[in-house]
């Protein structure tokens, strides 16, 4: 999993993103949850598809699936495809018939919880993924991906507890550092969000979602020129130039706070 942050912490932040690239700068985990971006279970083949692979993928699994719904893999590998081309509901539907054929597979679990959550549906998704954690052996994307969920619905506190099991666990995912900043964006703690995705930005393992989450916070401390110079490395002039710009308009009105927190 990702979370982390997972794309539903954007949920969490009532903001109306119009540049995609900012929109993108909110979705470096979850906690985050897309299959593709978090999920080291996803098969290598699928996990490692580029856009134009997807429709021979899906064309594939498609095809094997409806030949043989019962069969485990099939299920589950058409799925990830579904989770990859963003058809969330088709993808749910599926997870949901096979967890029911299959309920002691874990990994079938985790994938329908994370696609619930990613799908707002947070009630259950805790309940799917607390069930496919194993307190024994804990997976730290499951731990991650419940973190995302609490910071979501306002349990801050627990959420960054379940954070940082999961650093102990992997302490070299740059992923987990940056869901950890950005729950310190949601209750408005700037300069503890900045130290940790620092951290984060500083592991071999960060891409640039992280990079652009550290940028994020810059710019939400008023610190546009530091912030424009990490996104023009992410990021074409334009988009960097049209994210400064709306962090500016945004930051300049004055429901900014409530608007990003939901205070």
């Amino acid at each position: 999993m990702s979370a982390i942050l997972s794309p539903s912490l954007a949920r969490r932040l009532p903001l109306r993103v119009a540049v995609p690239a900012l929109a993108a700068l909110l979705l470096a985990s979850c906690a985050s949850m897309r299959a593709d971006e978090v999920d080291p279970v996803v098969t290598n083949a699928i996990a490692g598809a580029t856009a134009t692979d997807l429709p021979a993928a899906e064309s594939y699994w498609q095809g094997r699936y409806a030949a043989d719904p019962a069969n485990r893999d099939n299920a589950y590998n058409y799925a990830q495809v579904l989770l990859r081309l963003d058809r969330l509901s088709q993808a749910i539907a599926v997870l949901q018939r096979a967890t029911l054929a299959f309920p002691e597979d874990r990994e079938i679990m985790a994938a329908y919880g994370k696609a619930l959550a990613r799908n707002g549906d947070f009630t259950n998704a805790l309940t799917i993924i607390r069930r496919a954690q194993d307190p024994t052996l804990p997976d730290w994307t499951l731990l991650a991906a419940e973190a995302a969920i609490l910071d979501q619905t306002g349990d801050h506190a627990q959420a960054r507890i379940l954070y940082g099991e999961a650093i102990q666990i992997a302490p070299g995912e740059a992923s987990l550092y940056s869901n950890l900043g950005m729950s310190y964006v949601l209750t408005g703690q700037l300069d503890l969000a900045e130290q940790t995705l620092r951290r984060a930005a500083a592991l071999p393992t960060a891409d640039s979602r992280v990079r652009q989450n550290l940028a994020l916070v810059l710019g939400l401390q008023g610190r546009f020129e530091d912030a424009e110079a990490i996104a023009r490395q992410e990021l074409s002039p334009q988009q960097a130039e049209a994210n400064m710009a709306y962090l500016r308009a945004m930051l300049g009105s004055n429901d900014a706070w409530t608007r990003l927190t939901g205070a």
